[in-house]
């Protein structure tokens, strides 16, 4: 479950923003999610990277992770691009219990190959599937069916700006939907 919410968080992001995205998950709930945003010093610095070049996905990563360290121990990740090395190489450093993502560098999938003794799960999806308009659960012997929430949160929502300011900084709006999309998803 964590995987595929995960999953459908980044997937989102990444076409609500245009920007690289990832997700830290527990317990069917997110611990972190960002947009790959370049990180200032000091951030590169609270985040124990001080020296490294980091690609956009392996920033989103950071972000993600870095916003709840706590609670992102042994947790799931997703990523909406490619894992490449250097995000393999910092989540190598992680107690984390498996990742989700449309595919591997070669060097990537070796890192993570190793990551807990073998043991570590490696999921391969297929960013262009489309899951049916109802979903079903079942729930202590009930099934319970519900329509796909298909809402696409995008910055066209923020046009009409109730406020004498109607004026948003691009940071500001790109905030705003990130925090749309996941209270969308998952509801407090």
């Amino acid at each position: 479950m964590d995987a595929l919410n995960s999953w459908q968080l980044v997937k989102e992001l990444k076409t609500a923003t245009a920007l690289a995205a990832a997700a830290s998950f527990k317990h069917v709930s997110p611990a972190g999610a960002a947009v790959a945003v370049p990180l200032s010093k000091s951030l590169k610095k609270a985040y124990f990277i001080d020296d490294v070049n980091l690609s956009d996905i392996a920033t989103a990563y950071v972000r993600a992770r870095g916003a709840d360290r706590m609670s992102s121990y042994g947790d799931f990740v997703a990523l909406s691009d490619e894992c490449d090395e250097i995000t393999a190489k910092i989540l190598s450093c992680e107690v984390s219990d498996g990742i989700i993502a449309p595919s591997y560098s070669k060097e990537a999938l070796e890192i993570l190959k190793n990551k807990r003794k073998g043991n570590y799960l490696i999921i391969q999806i297929d960013e262009n599937y489309i899951p049916n308009e109802i979903e079903k659960k079942e729930v202590y012997g009930i099934t319970f069916e519900q329509q796909r929430n298909n809402i696409k949160i995008c910055e066209e929502l923020l046009n009409n700006i109730p406020t004498k300011n109607k004026i948003l900084p691009d940071s500001a709006k790109r905030d705003l939907i990130i925090s749309l999309i996941i209270i969308e998803i998952y509801p407090i």
